[in-house]
């Protein structure tokens, strides 16, 4: 049965943060370990430039010839948005869902300067399934900082419980329970395309798969 759906599987892009993923990150594991997982390469990582990355996911995108699911980290889940916004309707043709892990609050005062010009990043509606996850103690965006994009973006909402940035350094390794997020994503992504339901974006629920804690 896995066989069946990896053959329907889209084509997942990383899309690393600020300062790239290293070899232990989770996106990087993944690539390795996972078939149809393959990262951007958006360039610039430690002085990213919006406009540039906005570039480089669009022809990236054009490049692969067929669905997409973007998997972005930290800074990239702001990418995204941006990208889906400047795209409008026609977004959702290629690209047909998202994971978002770890978005950082651009809003904070103290924000790394670095990414002060991805800011403030779209409100507007992602016009395909989206799932938002996030951790309890992230340093850089409150569990309900981080909800509350995921409602501004119409994304389901995935509380990993305490894992830091969701990064290399949350010791996450392989990291399990976004693997299955992500193959749940892809379940919901494949059946959809059979269906074309209209709503499905708000009928995903990665709850279903993953404890969320109280």
């Amino acid at each position: 049965m896995f066989q069946d759906r990896l053959s329907r599987t889209p084509l997942c892009l990383t899309l690393p943060g600020l300062d790239g993923s290293g070899p232990n990150h989770w996106q990087t594991l993944w690539e390795e370990q996972r078939p149809n997982v393959e990262r951007v390469d958006l360039g610039c990582w430690s002085r990213p430039s919006r406009n540039l990355w906005i570039a480089r996911l669009e022809r990236r995108i054009a490049e692969a010839r067929g669905p997409v699911v973007l998997v972005a980290h930290s800074l990239s889940c702001h990418l995204v948005a941006w990208w889906a916004a400047l795209a409008g309707e026609g977004a959702s043709r290629p690209v047909v869902g998202a994971m978002l892990v770890a978005p950082p609050d651009l809003d904070r005062v103290s924000v790394d300067p670095r990414i002060a010009e991805f800011a403030p990043s779209p409100r507007s509606v992602l016009p395909f399934p989206t799932v938002v996850v996030a951790s309890q103690d992230d340093p850089w965006c409150t569990a309900a900082r981080a909800r509350e994009m995921a409602g501004n973006w119409l994304a389901a909402f995935c509380d990993m419980g305490e894992a830091g940035h969701i990064n290399d350094l949350s010791g996450l390794a392989h990291w399990p329970a976004g693997q299955r997020v992500l193959d749940h994503l892809l379940d919901h992504v494949c059946a959809r395309g059979a269906r074309r339901i209209d709503d499905e974006t708000v009928r995903f629920q990665p709850e279903q798969i993953v404890p969320v804690p109280a």
